[in-house]
C-alpha cells in the first residue's frame, strides 16, 4: 500500500478559510465572506463572533437543504480567480459555492501529468458538476468529455469555461447519467487517456437513473478500464460525504497497477486556514499514474 498523503489547499488571493469551529467554517471567495456549516470542524473558532459577523450570508440548515440568510448585498453569482482558473461562485440551496477549493492540489497535478506526457491527452471526467478539473485539463492542452446529469451543472462549467478563457477548447459538454454514458462510450470504443471521478454518495440521472456509491461504485471503476487507451496517463477519483476510507478507494485503483504498471496515491484533502495554519478536513483522494 502506498503512503497516505495530506494535499494541502493554502490561501490565495480569490479563496481563503478564514476560520472553522464548531461545526461552521468561514470563508473569502473574492471580496464576499460567507459560513456554511461543516461537520468536520469538530473544534472550537480561534476568531471571535465579531470576526463571524462580517459574514454577508450565512447558511442555516433545515432538513437536508437549507436556506441563505443574506445579511448585507450578495450578487447571484460573482467571478473569482482560483488556482489559475476563474469561477462563478453561486450559493446553492444545498450549501455549496460551486468552488471546491481542496482539489487545487489535484488540478494541479492533472496539469502536470497532461503538460508531461508531451503528446495529445483526452480525458473523460465524470460527475464533472461546475468543472474545476476540466478547466484544468483543457488548460493544459487536454481534449476533455465533461459529463454531469444535471443540466444546470453543465452549464454552470460552460461559464467557467468561458470565464477562463477556455471556450475554444475541445471540451465536450455532456448531459447523461455517468453509469449509461460510460456504456455507450465502451460500445462505440471510445478510449481515453485519463479518467476523472468525484461520485457523490447518492444521486440521480436525468431520466431519474438512481446513483448509490455502494452498489453501482465497484461495477463503474471495472467498465473504466475498458475505457482506458493503450497509453494511459491517470486516474483521479476524489469524494466527500461518502463516508468511505481513502484506502477503499485506493483498492479499487490495484486492477490498473497490475494491468498498467505505475503507481497509486492515497490521502486526505484539506484548506489550511488562514493566519494559524490549522487543517481542514475536506475529503478523501486516490490516484494512479504512470
Amino acid at each position: 500500500m502506498s503512503d497516505y498523503k495530506i494535499l494541502i489547499t493554502k490561501p490565495e488571493s480569490g479563496y481563503e478559510l478564514l476560520d472553522s469551529g464548531d461545526n461552521e467554517k468561514l470563508e473569502r471567495y473574492g471580496d464576499i465572506i460567507i459560513s456554511r456549516p461543516d461537520p468536520q470542524a469538530l473544534w472550537q473558532k480561534n476568531l471571535p463572533d465579531s470576526d463571524w459577523q462580517k459574514a454577508s450570508a450565512k447558511f442555516l440548515l433545515k432538513g437536508e437543504k437549507g436556506e441563505w440568510q443574506i445579511k448585507r448585498s450578495v450578487p447571484s453569482k460573482w467571478p473569482i480567480e482560483f488556482s489559475g482558473l476563474k469561477f462563478f461562485i453561486k450559493p446553492t440551496p444545498f450549501k455549496h459555492t460551486g468552488l471546491f477549493p481542496e482539489q487545487s492540489s489535484n488540478w494541479q497535478w492533472l496539469k502536470e501529468k497532461i503538460k508531461s506526457a508531451n503528446r495529445p491527452v483526452s480525458v473523460l471526467n465524470l460527475f464533472g458538476y461546475s468543472g474545476g478539473a476540466t478547466l484544468a485539463c483543457a488548460s493544459s492542452g487536454a481534449s476533455v468529455v465533461h459529463v454531469d446529469s444535471s443540466r444546470s451543472a453543465v452549464s454552470w462549467a460552460r461559464e467557467n469555461a468561458e470565464l477562463s478563457g477556455l471556450s475554444e477548447k475541445p471540451i465536450r459538454w455532456i448531459m447523461d447519467d455517468a453509469v449509461k454514458f460510460v456504456e455507450k462510450e465502451i460500445r462505440r470504443g471510445n478510449k481515453y487517456d485519463g479518467l476523472i471521478l468525484d461520485p457523490p454518495a447518492f444521486g440521480h440521472g436525468p431520466n431519474k437513473e438512481i446513483w448509490k456509491i455502494e452498489k453501482d461504485f465497484t461495477k463503474l471503476i471495472l467498465n473504466l478500464e475498458k475505457l482506458l487507451s493503450s497509453r494511459p496517463l491517470f486516474i483521479l477519483l476524489s469524494g466527500y460525504a461518502a463516508g468511505y476510507s481513502a484506502i477503499a478507494y485506493e483498492n479499487n485503483l490495484e486492477i490498473f497497477k497490475k494491468r498498467f504498471g505505475g503507481a497509486v496515491e492515497k490521502g486526505e484533502l484539506a484548506i489550511m486556514e488562514k493566519g494559524n495554519g490549522r487543517l481542514l478536513p475536506c475529503g478523501i483522494f486516490a490516484r494512479w499514474s504512470l
